[in-house]
């Protein structure tokens, strides 16, 4: 198998470029840097894009780029970076990929042995987590949950034993049904709702999920919205029995990969993964 290295090289570049979730004071120098000298804006939304644009002072030529036109819009931005032109894609808010187009046309520039750079910037997800007050690692971004009721709670029962705390994002229309598929999932766990992060209105509710529905008929929510769950740490003197070899092919069994469940029986049994990760390949 060859390995790919990557290495900047001259000619047209693809820059990754975050922008402000919410308060566009938390635009970075480097950002306002690239999108004044790349030659084109690949955008989300370019109305969204304008008014950051506007606000920067930016007059840029952009190019709508988003999920439904991404896989017709590619080899034409291709093109434009092979002929030595670079360009900045930006999402409608925070850092591309990420719930947000972008990936097939990072996986198109390193097939074409184009330069991608990526520069940091913020993260809804990882924002509200850090201020959650929940575990912040281990922890596994998600996303949007599957819209359809049996989709999403196929999904939730797959993912209720993981041991991480998980993030989601969510609409504040089906914030309140989300929660009961928790609820009645998970169980009462600790979780966060924030909403409007860096915005005027940001907030944060934590609590149990019980709690945290109770709060949304006497205050339903507005705007954009994320949910924090705790991970699975409930002990049952059981589920500590037996060797880890015979923990982890319990847990196994129970339809969770081999790599879950050794994660899960060293945080039950309070030692290293490495340790349980050895015995259990060792056997």
């Amino acid at each position: 198998m060859k390995i790919q290295r990557s290495f900047k090289k001259s000619g047209g570049k693809l820059y990754l470029v975050p922008t402000p979730i919410g308060n566009l004071a938390d635009i970075t120098l480097r950002a306002i840097e690239v999108l004044g000298a790349v030659d084109l804006i690949a955008s989300e939304d370019t109305r969204n894009t304008g008014k950051l644009l506007k606000h920067l002072e930016i007059s840029k030529k952009q190019i709508s780029f988003h999920e439904h036109n991404a896989m017709e819009k590619i080899p034409f931005l291709i093109q434009i970076m092979q002929n030595g032109q670079s360009i900045a894609q930006v999402s409608d808010a925070g850092m591309p990929s990420i719930s947000d187009p972008g990936q097939n046309l990072v996986a198109a520039c390193i097939e074409n042995e184009i330069d991608v750079i990526a520069l940091p910037g913020p993260s809804a997800g990882i924002t509200a987590l850090i201020a959650s007050g929940l575990i912040p690692q281990p922890h596994i971004f998600y996303g949007f949950l599957p819209r359809k009721a049996g989709e999403q709670k196929k999904f939730l029962e797959a993912k209720k034993s993981y041991p991480e705390t998980q993030i989601f994002y969510e609409s504040p229309f089906r914030v309140a049904k989300t929660l009961t598929s928790f609820l009645e999932i998970y169980g009462n766990r600790q979780i966060v709702l924030a909403r409007e992060l860096t915005k005027l209105y940001e907030e944060y509710r934590r609590g149990s999920i019980s709690e945290i529905l109770e709060s949304l008929v006497n205050e339903p929510i507005k705007g954009e919205c994320l949910l924090i769950v705790s991970g699975e740490t409930e002990i049952v003197a059981s589920e500590i029995e037996g060797s880890y070899t015979e923990q982890v092919e319990r847990l196994i069994e129970t339809g969770i990969s081999s790599k879950i469940a050794i994660k899960k029986v060293a945080k039950r049994n309070g030692v290293e993964k490495q340790l349980v990760y050895s015995e259990f390949h060792n056997r």
